[in-house]
């Protein structure tokens, strides 16, 4: 586990900086490495603001002795521009989440360093497109003025003419806009995984510590609780990073529906495997119940994006109960609907929130304290926009939940006079 957390810390795509209560550098990724052109026995020791231009060295030791008094996930320079340096002191202009953690009484901080040149190359591009645009329309039209009473067929010419730069000047806003949207959610991402990573990873690096100042006659006794412990915090970082993996294959529309006939009996085994696969995430106590009511032999379905919004039902249901609680599933596919229900007795949800659910990154605010993205009921809702189907909610707080899809089914007589 501690050689996956050390891939994932290398091989992230943007750079991460750590650093300790001091400033000195005391981690650096590969990433880091090439945004920075320092290898990493360059800069391991030496103080962060190597990596910033001088003028800013005085006042970002003032931020940075402020962050470590009042320490909180957040990004620097709200409002205002950052830029960072290069070994060659090549200076380049920058985004940067900050998070901290503790480790035997001693705060560490994370920075997550993005290279934003591409984007300000661009952003720069569009605005001075938007300038030439304006530029273009505003003589156009004093020469349409000009013209007008002359020349009945120019002036018809110019004014497509300008239809069609007024339609190229919107195209480049929305190309704008997508733009800022696209660079939002990175920067949401980075807040977000930043925090959500945050304890987890604590657990991690402490019960691996712990491992390994146990001794033998120690160890055997408590390694299954700490490797337990380990195997729980990789799986809630997991399940966040596939939330964001679907998502993003959603947004570029790389998802399709590819529904087909399947017999009913093959289809609740797949979903019993799925329960079989899932069971290790139950709490102390929790018991699945699934229970099937069949009146028809086939069911028209993509197996795929069905698993899916079964196992994002199952964890969601898993992760929001107390133990010992039982977790209620019911399948029920009659005449032309397939219905799948799943009810836990947890923490529930308000009225007021239940209106909200399956917006991207929505939480409950009874939720706040429990790992997850918030994006895995907005995620099912765009799979059962795929499928046709629709969604039930019924929940009550401090009783439970209860979610249920739809699924509409054609005839038995159409899908035979399909054969």
């Amino acid at each position: 586990m501690v050689n996956q957390f050390e891939a994932l810390f290398n091989y992230a795509t943007i750079g991460i900086v750590v650093t300790d209560h001091t400033g000195i550098i005391i981690n650096f990724n590969k990433y880091a490495e090439i945004q920075f052109g320092y290898a990493k026995t360059d800069v391991i020791g030496r103080p962060v603001e190597i990596l910033i231009p001088n003028s800013l060295h005085d006042t970002h030791v003032g931020h940075r002795e402020e962050f470590y008094q009042h320490s909180e996930p957040r990004r620097m320079g709200e409002g205002r521009e950052l830029y960072a340096l290069k070994k060659d002191e090549t200076k380049f202009p920058v985004e940067v989440s900050l998070s901290h953690y503790a480790l035997d009484g001693e705060t560490f901080v994370i920075a997550f360093v993005i290279d934003i040149t591409v984007r300000k190359r661009g952003e720069a591009m569009i605005l001075q497109q938007n300038a030439d645009l304006e530029k273009w329309t505003h003589d156009i039209r004093q020469l349409n003025a000009q013209l007008e009473q002359k020349v009945d067929d120019r002036t018809k010419m110019l004014r497509e003419t300008l239809a069609e730069l007024e339609r190229s000047r919107k195209e480049l806003s929305e190309a704008l806009e997508s733009e800022r949207e696209l660079g939002e959610l990175k920067s949401w991402f980075v807040t977000t995984a930043s925090h959500e990573f945050r304890t987890p990873l604590s657990t991690i690096l402490s019960s691996a510590w712990l491992l390994g100042k146990y001794k033998p006659e120690e160890y055997e006794e408590k390694k299954e609780k700490h490797i337990q412990r380990i195997k729980t915090a990789v799986e809630g970082m997991k399940g966040i990073l596939e939330d964001f993996l679907s998502l993003g294959k959603l947004e570029e529309g790389k998802v399709m529906a590819r529904t087909e006939e399947l017999n009913a009996g093959n289809c609740i085994g797949e979903l019993q495997s799925v329960i079989g696969e899932m069971e290790h995430l139950l709490k102390p106590g929790q018991q699945i119940d699934f229970l099937h009511t069949i009146e028809r032999p086939t069911i028209h379905v993509d197996m795929h994006l069905l698993k899916n919004i079964f196992i994002n039902m199952i964890s969601n249901a898993i992760k929001f109960s107390g133990e010992n609680t039982v977790i209620r599933i019911h399948l029920q596919l009659s005449g032309q609907d397939f219905s799948l229900s799943v009810q836990d007795k947890g923490i529930g949800i308000s009225e007021e929130d239940q209106q909200h659910l399956l917006e991207r990154f929505f939480r409950a605010r009874n939720a706040a304290n429990i790992q997850g993205s918030g994006l895995g009921l907005h995620i099912i809702g765009k799979y059962l926009e795929l499928l046709h189907g629709t969604i039930q909610i019924r929940s009550v707080l401090e009783e439970g939940s209860c979610f249920t899809i739809h699924l509409p089914q054609p005839p038995l007589s159409i899908l035979k006079s399909i054969l």
